[in-house]
């Protein structure tokens, strides 16, 4: 193991990109709502706070960086908000974790899907400024997310009477927002995806049955819009995908191993790395890895979970890895905690130096490992 961290995404020590939200970001939130500070304002304090989270990322030893989605409230709804063809409505319940629940929000398609001027762009740019020697990473919604939940029941039956219309418009829509972050100055795009997740596990399987779809079925469709919104990629742009089991104040929605979509997640979608969650026993072995074809494409290790403060111990990490190298050759793996640190704006429940803890661990064992 004499290769040590990649100067190419993703890297060996990683991130998925949410990271607690400071005081002073939540405080302007509030301030902003009840009209004390105007937008400008507002965004002025999540400047500082992006920049100060940039600055402690590589004091950790990352040559990756995120903006930590301060922005953001949802790591998928506000980046719904800025496409065209898309609404917010407040639902008459949030979405059910494991014994909590959120807010009580939902999007529906009201209109022809687009990319457009999408606002998150503008976001891109700042944290490309600051980055300065580590690679700026954006994070975005995978287009199966905007799918999945609603299903047919959320997309206006007049604007998309046909569905292959629609999964076409939807491949079309990322496949511009491909394009338009690459022209932005972005080389490392994740995308994140709860649904392949859901499609692991039975009780969630039930359920996609129970409202009338194939969950089989429906891993190939996304599959195929993956790779649609995926032709034309430019070659020096990295694309993840990151597969999360549910992630809300320390808690998540489905379990099960990745065996069940393993061949067509692992063996077709054309991403360049797959960051998957391996935390605990809700997710499974690490057989259903050797499906992953040889060659550049990387495996990333969510073995350092962020539902909980306990730092892991790094023995234990370690034998992990070389578990796990019994399926994917060992240079096709990086490490990375299993999920973001805030999903939303709420939170895990772990402090502020619990988390950064935990990417020191991923950096230090890295850097051990390889």
């Amino acid at each position: 193991m004499t290769q040590t961290t990649t100067h190419r995404a993703p890297f060996r020590a990683d991130i998925v990109g949410s990271f607690l939200r400071p005081a002073t970001i939540k405080n302007a939130r509030l301030a902003f709502a009840a009209g004390e500070i105007d937008a400008s304002q507002l965004r002025k304090v999540e400047d500082d706070a992006i920049r100060a989270s940039v600055e402690q990322q590589c004091a950790c030893g990352l040559h990756v960086v995120t903006d930590g989605e301060f922005r953001r409230a949802w790591w998928h709804f506000d980046f719904f908000d800025g496409l065209q063809g898309v609404e917010r409505y407040e639902s008459e319940q949030g979405i059910q974790f494991n014994g909590v629940q959120t807010k009580a929000h939902s999007v529906r398609v009201v209109g022809k899907l687009g990319f457009g001027e999408h606002p998150m762009l503008e976001d891109f740019r700042y944290l490309k400024s600051i980055s300065g020697n580590a690679v700026p990473k954006m994070t975005i919604p995978s287009p199966s997310v905007l799918h999945f939940r609603g299903g047919r029941n959320a997309i206006d039956s007049t604007v998309y009477p046909d569905l292959k219309e629609y999964f076409d418009d939807l491949a079309a829509t990322w496949r511009d927002a491909i394009q338009a972050f690459y022209a932005a100055g972005c080389r490392y795009l994740q995308l994140d995806d709860t649904v392949w997740a859901y499609l692991c596990s039975d009780a969630q399987r039930e359920e996609i049955r129970q409202r009338g779809d194939d969950p089989d079925q429906l891993a190939q469709i996304y599959a195929d819009v993956l790779n649609k919104a995926l032709e034309d990629k430019p070659d020096d742009l990295v694309i993840g995908l990151h597969v999360c089991r549910g992630n809300f104040r320390s808690t998540w929605i489905s379990e099960g191993g990745y065996e069940p979509v393993a061949k067509v997640l692992f063996g077709t979608v054309n991403v360049d790395a797959f960051f998957l969650e391996y935390d605990n026993d809700r997710s499974g072995d690490f057989a259903p890895l050797r499906f992953v074809r040889p060659g550049h494409q990387q495996v990333v290790l969510g073995l350092v979970t962020t539902k909980n403060g306990e730092l892991e111990h790094p023995e234990l990490i370690q034998a992990r890895i070389n578990e796990a190298a019994q399926y994917v050759d060992i240079n096709q793996i990086c490490l990375s905690p299993q999920c973001g640190f805030a999903s939303t704006e709420e939170g895990n429940s772990l402090t502020p130096e619990q988390q950064w803890d935990k990417v020191r661990l991923v950096t230090e064992l890295a850097e051990k490992v390889w």
